[in-house]
């Protein structure tokens, strides 16, 4: 099987893998996308796995009112530097994040780690995180949050 620039490409988009990565993903699944997407997956959550040690002292405080005004979060989230800090991939992982915690109400990050992603049932908190350490190639951290609820003490 010959990968064509224009599966490569295709990869890309839809994973935001390096063009190696995805070239070797579709060489080794022999083009099929779905295979080479998932191997992509694993490998990015084995590279996690090798950065979990390493020290995360930049990152960003994120705030998420629900429509209506009655519950909100607040999110501390580090990386290892500012630079991935504001990457839109940090941010909207910092944001998918808020979100979990509105309506699934974790009582504390183990606990919000082991729920499933309200977007899909299939992935896990954790595994979205290592996900994104894959792709971004830094360690990130959940260092705190907090949800708020009208009425609530």
């Amino acid at each position: 099987m010959t990968v064509t620039v224009t599966d490569i490409k295709k990869l890309r988009e839809k994973t935001g893998g390096g063009v190696m990565e995805c070239r070797k993903a579709l060489e080794e699944t022999k083009g099929d996308f779905k295979k080479a997407e998932t191997l992509l997956t694993k490998w990015g959550i084995e590279r996690s796995e090798k950065k979990a040690d390493r020290e995360t002292g930049a990152g960003i405080v994120d705030a998420y009112i629900h429509a209506g005004g009655k519950v909100g979060v607040l999110l501390e989230l580090k990386c290892e530097t500012d630079f991935v800090a504001r990457t839109d991939d940090f941010k909207k992982l910092s944001h998918e994040l808020c979100l979990q915690i509105s309506s699934m109400e974790p009582k504390d990050i183990k606990n919000l780690f082991k729920q499933e992603y309200i977007r899909d049932p299939k992935i896990k908190i954790e595994d979205l995180i290592k996900g994104v350490i894959g792709k971004l190639g830094e360690n990130i951290t959940v260092a705190r949050f907090q949800r708020f609820k009208l009425g609530e003490k």
